[in-house]
């Protein structure tokens, strides 16, 4: 497998970038938790001519937030159909799915998963998305487990570069 030719990373959030948890407060607002980890690692990606992207079924202003403060400018939230949104950028950035990774953690994620190069998920993730994934993270989701996969895409890479690390 050829991880030189990715170009673009798509991830999914809840169970992936989080535990999956929901937290909802007395006024409906949410809370999920980000793993640092994962964040410092995702704002390296472009330095690598990497584009991270950001597919989910659900929407929550939290999430834009992170999304913000990592430099991900192709979010896309509430996506019922991800095979969708993945065709499309493609087109826009002028891709094959050859050039994407992906990682996702459930059934939502399966068939756009399916296609790509590389497919990653959490440990924890669900039995159909173990099946298919060329790269499964020693961490749950929420707890490193993009940060694991992003290190796996980026191996050859990340020993070539000295990289200036900044607190994400």
């Amino acid at each position: 497998m050829d991880k030189d030719k990715i170009k673009m990373v798509v991830m999914d959030v809840d169970g992936t970038l989080t535990d999956g948890k929901i937290y909802m407060g007395k006024d409906g607002e949410v809370f999920k938790a980000f793993n640092a980890k994962d964040g410092l690692r995702i704002r390296q990606l472009p330095k690598f001519g990497i584009i991270p992207v950001i597919i989910t079924g659900r929407e929550s202003t939290i999430l834009t937030r992170r999304a913000e403060e990592l430099g991900i400018s192709e979010i896309y939230q509430g996506i019922s159909n991800k095979v969708k949104i993945l065709y499309s950028l493609l087109d826009k950035y002028n891709l094959e799915l050859t050039n994407v990774a992906y990682i996702g953690d459930d059934e939502n994620d399966y068939t756009a998963m399916n296609l790509c190069r590389v497919k990653g998920c959490p440990r924890d993730a669900a039995p159909e998305i173990l099946n298919i994934a060329d790269f499964v993270s020693k961490h749950d989701g929420g707890n490193g487990a993009v940060r694991e996969f992003l290190d796996y895409i980026l191996k050859d890479k990340l020993e070539k570069h000295n990289l200036d690390c900044e607190y994400e």
